[in-house]
């Protein structure tokens, strides 16, 4: 009898969350997300999005950046290094850059490789929203610790094929780290995203600070919003490629 008692005294001291794990569906995971970050309906309203901000180019260095977001598919980004502005955009077809610090001050259209990272970049709600119609699956891998923290962790296959792993704060359910691979110049990397400074705007929950970094590195390259407004006036124009003349000025 008192071994019992000792035993289940013991038993009451364990965490709860891998109990709950089993007891947990990949749905009502998902409700749970959809209902932090401000509702599903909500986040389908959103039109258009512009987030200010800067991105660390490397220790100490770092880059003032805007990002314009427009349905359906659509996204431009522009920062400033050295003086001169960088652009990468995408118009649901064709992805396109300028980089003049590299010595490519004209516009060209981005390696196959990338479009798919500005193709992620147009997704205003992100993977997990309407990822059936999408083309996306997503499974509950389970209830596993990450950062510190016991998180719901979802394994993604987006349409293209390419494996993501979300994970999902277990109290809040909010994610607090992506991870994913990507081939770069016929060289896979792993690599993982930590997400972070949630803020309200407009009634949606959106991270203010991400973290990229190779995984199992200590640190990585941090991104830091300053401002998010939805639903603002942007031209369609923007997104698409100008056109260059025969001595390669911009028409």
């Amino acid at each position: 009898m008192l071994r019992r008692a000792v035993l289940l005294a013991l038993l009451a001291l364990l965490p709860a969350w891998p109990a709950a794990a089993q007891e947990i569906s990949l749905q009502e995971v998902l409700n749970n997300y959809y209902e932090a970050i401000g509702g599903l309906d909500a986040w389908q309203a959103v039109q258009s999005m512009k987030a200010t901000g800067r991105r660390m180019i490397m220790p100490g260095i770092e880059a003032p950046f805007t990002l314009t977001v427009k349905r359906p598919n659509k996204v431009r980004l522009e920062f400033t290094f050295q003086g001169m502005t960088g652009i990468m955009a995408y118009d649901g077809e064709t992805g396109w850059m300028v980089m003049p610090f590299m010595g490519k001050p004209e516009p060209e259209p981005v390696p196959d490789e990338e479009v798919e990272d500005l193709e992620q970049m147009a997704d205003i709600a992100g993977v997990l929203v309407d990822y059936e119609e999408k083309g996306h699956q997503v499974e509950y891998v389970g209830l596993e610790e990450t950062e510190g923290t016991p998180a719901h962790k979802l394994k993604v296959t987006l349409k293209s094929g390419d494996v993501q792993y979300h994970y999902l704060d277990s109290e809040y359910f909010v994610p607090i780290k992506i991870e994913g691979t990507r081939e770069v110049r016929g060289t896979v990397i792993e690599g993982e995203t930590i997400l972070s400074d949630y803020k309200q705007v407009d009634g949606l929950l959106i991270p203010h600070a991400m973290e990229t970094r190779q995984a199992g590195a200590p640190s990585g390259l941090v991104i830091t919003i300053e401002q998010f407004e939805l639903n603002v006036d942007v031209d369609d124009s923007i997104f698409t490629m100008p056109e260059t003349t025969e001595g390669g000025q911009q028409q």
